[in-house]
């Protein structure tokens, strides 16, 4: 039983919790543990065997012994009996964007609909519209969503992707005779979704490679076991390939599976030229019919001998990173240790799990040097919102730690201020002007017209007070689609404001992605890498958002939070007295 299946169990267990109508405090409780599940670093059994589960935030006696029963047994008695009160089909409708437990319970009850299959038909059918809560525009969204599922269910996130990959590794290193191996793949460059997880080994006998691989409590079906290359499918329903070669040609193989294939292309052409040949098992000089291996045992050998200089794995997309390469100009790519400090994070003041101290302690063993606290404002109901009376004793209190703890560690207070509709922010400017740090992100009237939308996120960063624009395109990535912006206007017009942009380094968001980052990059428009850790376990989903970083060719430099305290709050000193609020032309 890995970690990331008792996740999806637990999910499942408020899920079904709300399909029931239990309480909410039931409900929310099982989705916490979820959650903190997922970000976990570490395997639950490793927590277990040292006691930890307690430790966990969100995880009581009775959700431990819940873990326990599931890494001893594989089941879990409270899940199956759940399972049992309704029918499987429900649990994917509800994965369904647009599609709630509510409207799940309602569409079952009123017309017996308990499958995917059959709400598509429905909905093809006009059936749903005429019902109470629906209407045609519904309609139209849930056959929207069914096909965004299907495109989402063909490839899995980044988040959930990367942690089994190392888990596999961490698994065969253990049990099998490897000499070298690493993950390949669209997961090497960090792609934001993942296809079939690639894992490539060197090993002198791999035949027993092949036999650990396939027995491993990871694997749910073989679909196919060879003598240097097998098959699987995991629990979670993800293929993952394995191969074996020798050592000698290991590193010619791992850069032929990262790829991409672009990328790959390119660089056969330039050996080509050179009368050279490349492939998984080396790179071979041509002469006629002759061909001699000159080298591949590691990538550095293989583009040595292709003479070009090796870029790190997320720049092989083939956008340029050759030529750059040829020219000697590549990126000085950011790393996590240039990140000095997380600028937006939450706290149990909204709907954090972890206190103030709790985030500041951990932000701090990391070796950041400040941390803001940005909890949200107040139209944030569901999320807890502070008001601004909340807020004002918030901002004393963290004063008050800070003088306390002045220990050359700064806790900033911020806020996560929503955006609202007509553009307006949702605490007025003199109590932004208390605060150190302002987050302005957009939490609902996700479907405005695009015009509408711009001009709202546009109107927002032209207040001197807004630091950065938060998640700029609030989607989740197979859930929500990004609404619906002009980013080349919103990066034009974040670069005439002096208004920063977030990276989100949160796995279900990673907003904004690569290419736009890479576009306000190229506008000259800072960014902020931030995790919105809610918990002390995220601030490791950092690794996240600068993988994402890394792919969008950000440096350092591009980066604000890699700059010291002083030098940032000189930035947002000079952006408050810029008084940026003329408007962009359009």
């Amino acid at each position: 039983m890995t970690t990331h299946h008792i996740a999806r169990v637990f999910a499942e267990i408020g899920q079904l919790l709300e399909l029931k109508g239990e309480n909410v405090f039931k409900i929310r409780a099982y989705e916490r543990a979820a959650q903190t599940i997922r970000a976990l670093g570490e395997d639950l059994a490793a927590v277990r065997a040292r006691d930890g589960l307690l430790d966990l935030p969100g995880i009581g006696k009775e959700l431990a012994a819940k873990i326990g029963e599931l890494l001893d047994t594989g089941k879990c008695k409270a899940h199956q009996e759940l399972l049992k009160e309704f029918p499987p089909g429900l649990l994917a409708m509800m994965e369904i964007p647009e599609v709630g437990p509510k409207s799940v319970k309602f569409l079952y009850d009123t017309l017996g609909i308990d499958s995917v299959e059959k709400l598509e038909a429905a909905a093809q059918a006009g059936h749903l519209r005429d019902l109470k809560g629906f209407g045609a525009k519904t309609e139209a969204n849930i056959l929207k969503g069914i096909e965004r599922l299907r495109k989402h269910h063909e490839r899995t996130p980044l988040g959930m992707a990367y942690p089994l990959a190392m888990e596999f590794i961490a698994r065969l290193r253990k049990k099998a005779p490897v000499t070298q191996i690493s993950h390949a793949g669209s997961l090497r460059r960090m792609c934001e979704t993942i296809g079939d997880l690639d894992i490539l080994v060197s090993s002198n006998k791999p035949a027993e490679v092949m036999d650990a691989f396939t027995a491993l409590d990871l694997v749910e079906e073989v679909i196919a076991k060879g003598d240097t290359k097998s098959s699987i499918i995991t629990e979670l329903g993800m293929q993952v390939d394995l191969r074996v070669v020798p050592d000698d040609s290991f590193g010619a193989a791992l850069q032929y599976f990262t790829g991409s294939k672009q990328h790959n292309i390119h660089l056969r052409e330039i050996a080509v030229k050179k009368g050279l040949k490349l492939s998984e098992w080396g790179v071979f000089r041509v002469k006629g019919a002759k061909e001699t291996r000159i080298g591949g045992k590691t990538e550095q050998e293989l583009y040595d001998a292709v003479g070009v200089p090796m870029m790190p794995p997320e720049l092989r997309e083939d956008r340029g990173e050759i030529e750059a390469a040829l020219a000697g100009t590549l990126p000085d790519l950011i790393t996590v240790k240039d990140i000095r400090g997380d600028c937006h994070t939450h706290t149990t003041a909204s709907d954090g799990k972890s206190t103030l101290a709790e985030m500041a302690a951990a932000a701090k063993a990391r070796g950041y040097k400040y941390l803001a606290i940005c909890d949200h404002s107040q139209s944030a109901r569901v999320a807890n919102g502070l008001d601004a009376a909340r807020l004002r004793r918030q901002i004393k209190d963290i004063r008050a730690f800070n003088q306390q703890h002045g220990d050359g560690f700064t806790v900033l207070a911020g806020s996560e201020v929503n955006i609202l509709r007509d553009g307006a922010l949702d605490f007025p400017d003199d109590l932004l002007d208390d605060l150190d740090f302002v987050v302005a992100s957009v939490h609902d009237n996700f479907k405005l017209d695009r015009s509408v939308q711009t001009t709202r996120i546009v109107r927002a960063m032209e207040n001197p007070r807004v630091c950065v624009i938060g998640h700029p395109t609030g989607r989740l990535i197979g859930r929500r689609d990004p609404y619906d912006v002009d980013m080349d206007y919103i990066i034009a017009a974040a670069k005439h404001a002096g208004c920063a942009l977030e990276l989100n380094s949160f796995p279900d968001r990673l907003d904004l992605n690569d290419a736009h980052c890479r576009m306000a990059k190229d506008a000259g428009v800072p960014f902020f890498i931030d995790t919105d850790a809610h918990a002390v376990e995220h601030f490791a989903l950092i690794d996240y958002g600068i993988a994402t970083a890394r792919r969008a060719w950000l440096e350092p430099r591009d980066v604000l939070n890699t700059r010291p305290l002083p030098q940032l709050q000189k930035w947002i000193a000079a952006r408050r007295a810029a008084n940026p609020r003329a408007k962009a032309k359009r």
